[in-house]
């Protein structure tokens, strides 16, 4: 006969721990935070051992914590993937999925269908984030991210390159046909990449201080509303307007220039997963597929 703890509290612990919290944990399991403390009493009670510090912040692992979650980690994945395999073709595997609302809504979410119509054994659940913290609490299984540098512990492969131009309304009454001429006019900006104009502004031989003031916007969608309502001109990465400019919303009068980014497929090192291999094998290639061939269209001239 084993002697083990009951089984339940182990899989409470396993996402208490990978969560770093008792709320993210209650969340992840649809049960109460009560609930998870109750189960966690319970183990600790068995093991005679205290596995969490509590603080005011939240909770922190022990080192008996880090020992058993460094065991729980290891056979609970094997369980699963063993499990998986049993199964076979007869349980679709679901990949948690970050990246910020505008790439989802702009980029990606307009070509899921093909991914899943190339894929049908494979789901995607999006989450709006793009917080590296997510991947390390095993809260998403991936993120696509814009970046320069990655914490040692991410794998993160390059997707494609992060292009920033000016965009505004087709009919924008001011002359943009070369990048001094927007000194002077209404800029727009958003907060999710404070920076751009001046990243904008120094590739093309301009004082980025020149480009500090206008208007201000939390989100991107925001921004690029605002600039196809006429009341300024926006700088957006080229992957996330491309909609916009093929329906004739929004222009770019002066092309894009490479701000020294890219977009990025992030797991943790210690992902070896054949899907996520899948899925970032197929996101490349979309990638590569989505410069359009007429370059007037995709400034959005005639």
């Amino acid at each position: 006969m084993r002697r083990l703890p009951p089984l339940n509290t182990l899989r409470v612990f396993d996402a208490a721990a990978r969560r770093s919290g008792f709320s993210a944990a209650a969340q992840e399991l649809c049960v109460t935070h009560s609930a998870v403390s109750h189960q966690i009493r319970q183990l600790e009670d068995w093991l005679g051992k205290s596995l969490f510090v509590r603080h005011a912040a939240g909770v922190r692992l022990t080192r008996a914590g880090q020992s058993l979650q460094q065991a729980t980690e290891h056979v609970l994945t094997l369980l699963e993937s063993r499990c998986a395999e049993i199964a076979g073709s007869t349980r679709n595997t679901e990949i948690v999925l970050g990246a910020s609302g505008s790439f989802l809504a702009n980029w990606l979410i307009p070509r899921l269908d093909r991914f899943e119509a190339a894929h049908p054994d494979l789901r995607i659940r999006l989450q709006t984030s793009a917080a590296i913290a997510e991947l390390q609490t095993q809260g998403v299984d991936a993120l696509i991210v814009s970046g320069r540098s990655w914490p040692r512990q991410i794998e993160a492969v390059d997707l494609f390159e992060e292009r920033i131009g000016p965009v505004c309304a087709p009919d924008w009454p001011h002359s943009i046909g070369a990048p001094g001429e927007l000194l002077g006019q209404p800029l727009l900006h958003t907060s999710s990449h404070p920076q751009a104009w001046s990243e904008w502004a120094v590739a093309q031989g301009l004082d980025p201080a020149d480009f500090g003031g206008g208007r201000q916007f939390d989100h991107l969608p925001l921004m690029l509303e605002a600039a196809a309502a006429g009341l300024g001109v926006a700088i957006a990465p080229e992957l996330l307007v491309e909609r916009e400019i093929s329906r004739r919303r929004l222009v770019a009068p002066l092309g894009f220039v490479p701000c020294g980014a890219v977009f990025a497929f992030c797991t943790m090192n210690n992902r070896q997963d054949e899907e996520l291999t899948r899925l970032r094998d197929w996101l490349k290639s979309e990638g590569d597929g989505a410069v359009l061939a007429d370059a007037g269209v995709q400034l959005g001239q005639e």
